[in-house]
């Protein structure tokens, strides 16, 4: 293997595991630190799961306009890395002012989340879109992109991981201080990791700066040809979002479960470690199934295998080997779908670029960011509604007002409120990851075979137009 290129994937994947944590601090526990460590009322939580909601939908609107942007972009240090850094260096400071420990209303507390979620999403958008079009920049060898793919994935659930396993240990690393103190300084410590990881991909990525070359200024009616026009896309769009509305909501209810319906939250650790160890090993073998199946096979299979999973989890009535097996099935089936999906991304790049005639790879990689913010905000409101309505919130604050009896609150939480729960936590996922899946079979054409041609016209293409220049 080329040195520059094992260089690359190395440094390209190590760059995730910083900014997967502190986005899964963010995605999975910022909700749990509001309702279980801060205490929020019933209306201020809904204020929140609407404010959430709201605010990222409208970042995932606006991220295309981010792409033109970084699109836009040229420096002596390319397009993408300016934005990386610019990004990392603000979602670290606005991570560690959401989970602050100011004293202030709860009203005031509101408005200042507000403002920092909203900017926290759009320095994400940054970072996200900038960071993910590197990787049609480092090659268009379909091998080496699913090689890059694969490790950057290895390294993002690392970093995720290791958060679910950390985060409900945080008070106990801080003997004697209060839990918000805690998770502060908690904060803070993830920012700096962020900066650390970010800062190898930065310093170690080297991306073909050729397209700097070719770059052509991206108006507002290329954004919206590259956007519109391309319609497979669209299609790995709108799938993505469906799919990631499902995936983030499950993971989201992770901490409730196990503290409300399982009754035991200290298992959580155990259950995720066993998870993370599914990922981890269907992200290493992945290239193994790749060259006996092709992508649409492994989707296919994947998703029969996520479904079942589902079932089995939701009919578990919280049996821990079903519950176990349910949750290997699916998550070692939802590596597979995450890792084809953003490759599905990466192709239709110069699907656009050929149907089109022109690249635009952080505008087409815009919609990463806006799948994740889109399905992340999603989520966020039906867990914060599923919360009030299952009556959970309001045990989570009484359990919180008297820890004496805390437990003893939390084993009392009625059958009705934990099949709500698992109803917004397995059967909602499920159906959204069904039609984005038959979604995907009806309209998603580019195969091994049609990639093939398209690389094959883009560099006669290219050919004719240097021949023409000369």
């Amino acid at each position: 293997m080329d040195k520059q290129i094992k260089r690359n994937k190395i440094c390209f994947g190590l760059g995730t595991i910083g900014r997967d944590a502190l986005y899964s601090l963010v995605s999975m526990y910022l909700l749990v630190h509001l309702t279980d460590v801060v205490g929020f009322s019933d209306g201020g939580l809904g204020v929140i799961g609407v404010m959430l909601t709201l605010f990222g939908m409208f970042d995932a609107i606006i991220d295309p306009f981010v792409g033109a942007i970084v699109d836009n972009t040229k420096t002596r240090w390319g397009k993408f890395k300016p934005w990386i850094f610019i990004g990392m260096i603000g979602t670290g400071i606005l991570t560690v002012l959401m989970f602050h420990n100011f004293e202030m209303s709860e009203t005031a507390h509101i408005i200042f989340l507000g403002v920092t979620y909203l900017l926290f999403s759009i320095f994400f958008s940054l970072n996200d879109i900038a960071y993910w079009s590197l990787m049609p920049a480092i090659s268009k060898d379909q091998t080496v992109r699913e090689g890059v793919g694969a490790v950057a994935r290895i390294c993002a659930n690392v970093g995720m991981f290791s958060m679910v396993l950390i985060y409900l240990n945080v008070p106990g690393f801080f003997g004697g201080m209060s839990a918000r103190n805690a998770y502060f300084i908690f904060a803070i410590i993830v920012a700096v990791i962020m900066w650390l990881f970010q800062s190898i991909t930065l310093f170690g990525v080297k991306e073909d700066r050729l397209y700097l070359e070719k770059t052509e200024h991206t108006g507002l009616k290329d954004l919206f040809r590259a956007l519109v026009g391309n319609d497979q896309l669209l299609v790995t769009a709108v799938s993505m979002a469906l799919f990631m509305i499902g995936y983030c909501t499950t993971t989201g209810f992770g901490t409730y479960y196990f503290k409300y319906a399982y009754k035991n939250e200290d298992m959580y650790m155990v259950f995720a470690a066993v998870l993370a160890v599914a990922q981890l090993t269907a992200l290493s073998v992945f290239p193994l199934f790749r060259k006996k199946f092709s992508r649409k096979q492994l989707y296919t299979g994947s998703m029969i295998a996520v479904t079942v999973s589902y079932v089995i989890f939701f009919l578990s009535f919280e049996f821990l080997p079903l519950v176990v097996l349910a949750g290997l099935g699916l998550f070692f089936a939802q590596a597979f779908i995450q890792l084809l999906m953003l490759l599905f991304l990466a192709d239709a790049v110069e699907y656009g670029e050929w149907k089109l005639g022109k690249r635009n790879e952080a505008a087409s990689f815009a919609v990463q960011p806006f799948i994740n913010q889109f399905g992340g905000a999603a989520s966020k409101g039906i867990i914060s509604f599923t919360l009030i309505i299952s009556g959970i919130n309001m045990i989570a604050n009484a359990a919180g007002a008297d820890p004496a009896r805390a437990e003893e609150i939390i084993n009392a939480t009625p059958d009705q409120a934990i099949w709500i729960m698992k109803i917004s936590m397995m059967i909602l996922p499920l159906i959204c990851i069904l039609v984005g899946f038959f979604l995907y079979i009806k309209k998603f054409k580019i195969d091994e075979k049609m990639y093939a041609e398209i690389i094959s016209d883009l560099e006669k293409r290219n050919s004719s137009e240097v021949s023409e220049m000369t």
